[in-house]
């Protein structure tokens, strides 16, 4: 099974780091989110990859084409510019670079992995997002339900502190809490070829009418995941990431 990561967006609420990169590449431990996402599948068993590119998606490109060089040694022979690999520690990922144009919205882009992926069951998230989710159960969880889409809901981390206060007083503070009720979507969608159907083209937004349509017809599943979930959406969001890396218990690294 191919797990498809969309990598297309402009990162516009994170310029700091995405005039010179498209978000997916902002790095964490050295590592692309990118990577860390692909990781997360490859754990489960998941290697082989289609990315939805549109802004610079050349770099991306570039990344992969020189990835056994960046985790190898290497002798490079000047005069013949021979270059010998060895003791690399390269993945066993195939990747699918699929060019899918640099205005198109979501929906456009996983219309465009549906049709590449000529009729199989596609994992699909974003290229922007970390989570402990259980890859293989979600899969299961999908195949039971009988439906043509599943989304992966979670409870987001808070932005603020919690306060429980008891007339004047607080009697407890959360610096992290988990929202006490609702759920968002987090991505790691399984989809059926079927949804290919709901999407009308490169400016339908996936998350608006295809989503919203799927649900009205009970097409479309829960997963609810109560692990550990985080986008990256600002600076704020990549220093809580890189934190977490360092710590060296990062929740979302469930590969050994």
């Amino acid at each position: 099974m191919k797990a498809a990561i969309l990598a297309g967006g402009l990162g516009t609420r994170l310029q700091e780091e995405t005039s010179v990169r498209p978000k997916p590449m902002v790095e964490i431990g050295g590592w692309p989110l990118l990577w860390h996402v692909m990781k997360t599948y490859s754990c489960y068993g998941v290697n082989e990859f289609i990315i939805a590119l549109g802004y610079k998606g050349d770099v991306i490109k570039d990344y992969f084409l020189s990835y056994r060089y960046r985790v190898s040694n290497l002798v490079v022979r000047l005069a013949t510019g021979e270059v010998t690999v060895s003791d690399g520690g390269s993945e066993n990922w195939t990747v699918h670079l699929l060019d899918t144009g640099l205005a198109t919205q979501t929906g456009g882009r996983v219309r465009r992995v549906l049709e590449y992926a000529e009729g199989e069951t596609v994992l699909l998230t974003y290229g922007d997002g970390v989570a402990d989710v259980d890859v293989s159960a979600l899969l299961e969880f999908h195949r039971r339900q009988n439906c043509l889409a599943t989304v992966t809901a979670v409870r987001p981390p808070a932005r603020f502190g919690g306060l429980t206060i008891d007339g004047d007083r607080a009697v407890a503070f959360d610096e992290k809490p988990q929202i006490g009720e609702g759920w968002i979507n987090g991505g790691f969608f399984v989809l059926e070829p079927g949804v290919v159907n709901h999407i009308a083209g490169d400016d339908t937004v996936f998350e608006r009418e295809p989503l919203e349509r799927l649900a009205s017809e009970h097409q479309l599943a829960a997963y609810c995941h109560r692990g550990f979930w985080q986008c990256m959406d600002t600076l704020r969001d990549v220093r809580l990431l890189q934190n977490l890396w360092e710590s060296g218990a990062a929740p979302w690294k469930v590969w050994s």
